[in-house]
């Protein structure tokens, strides 16, 4: 199989007849030998009745639905699991993204080879409220990741087969995907311009709210990606750090007021000095990090994963 395509789907009866047609369409003109996974996200619409239809009619194309709605990161996985091309392409289903990039992106990954080929939606057809917010979120993303794209958020992706396999989608990962492969060790990741349509049917799911759950996935994925499997460097530091700052500064109260009293001078009581609750809640609080990172150790090493790692090649001679 030469291409595997992940649709995920919600509430899109009306372009998925389309969509489909302008897929085959695109493959037989190339002869590639295909499967497209139409993943319906628990739709309230007709959107399942249609897969059906369509499945009937095209052997090449397959359905999966959920019981109910779970989000596009679910539904990614799922696809992803059943993918059996060597390339695995993304795309939406509302005909935003055109299938015509296809043979593009599937060549950067056979002839070029990319783990990852990330679409850029360069000139964008949405309003103004989800453009900006968006590119706020892909430069924060850029900086933090390293990954030198344009738009981490875009659906229309291609990969190589054992970075999908390599890789768990949850939550509302899916925008990370690139950080995710990044994180299993594929490095070559790349770009190129796709043409981005205006929305023919329906209306966006998505609002200003992903925003907000983008970045807090993004500092998750990074806190796991780095520390996941020694957390107590993160905690324990942090922790040892904040308390040698707060008993180093009790210490210099501690002898402020000896040198006071040796010296006769006017006596205070060291709880009048704020600096006092100061050190006392800062040794607390690194006491409270490193027990943390401590309890975060043992449940690490509890994890039967511990000792997964991905391993690409073995010579054993």
């Amino acid at each position: 199989m030469d291409i595997s395509i992940v649709v995920p789907l919600y509430n899109e009866e009306e372009s998925l007849r389309e969509l489909t047609a302008w897929i085959d369409r695109v493959m037989q003109a190339n002869g590639y030998a295909y499967e497209v996974w139409l993943v319906d996200d628990g739709s309230t619409d007709d959107s399942w009745a249609v897969v059906r239809e369509l499945t009937t009619a095209n052997p090449c194309l397959k359905g999966i639905k959920f019981q109910r709605n779970y989000g596009k990161s679910p539904a990614l996985n799922v696809g992803f699991q059943h993918a059996t091309g060597d390339v695995i392409v993304t795309l939406d289903a509302d005909l935003q993204d055109s299938p015509d990039e296809i043979p593009a992106l599937y060549r950067m990954i056979v002839e070029e080879g990319y783990d990852v080929v990330s679409g850029w939606k360069k000139e964008r057809k949405d309003p103004i409220g989800k453009t900006i917010p968006s590119r706020f979120f892909n430069l924060v993303t850029r900086l933090v990741s390293g990954i030198k794209l344009h738009d981490f958020n875009c659906g229309l992706k291609s990969y190589r087969r054992n970075v999908v396999k390599s890789i768990e989608v949850y939550g509302d990962m899916h925008r990370h995907l690139p950080l995710l492969a990044k994180w299993a060790g594929f490095r070559k990741i790349g770009e190129k311009v796709v043409e981005h349509r205006p929305r023919k049917y329906g209306y966006s799911k998505f609002g200003l709210s992903r925003l907000v759950t983008g970045f807090l996935d993004l500092l998750s994925l990074m806190f796991v990606g780095k520390f996941g499997k020694r957390p107590m460097h993160l905690f324990g530091t942090l922790g040892t750090l904040m308390f040698l700052i707060g008993f180093t500064s009790s210490v210099v109260i501690g002898t402020t007021k000896v040198y006071a009293l040796a010296n006769n001078m006017p006596k205070t009581l060291v709880t009048d000095n704020p600096w006092f609750y100061i050190s006392l809640t800062t040794m607390v609080m690194g006491t409270i990090l490193f027990v943390t990172g401590f309890l975060a150790e043992l449940v690490a090493r509890s994890n039967p994963d511990r000792n997964y790692y991905l391993v690409e090649e073995v010579l054993d001679a």
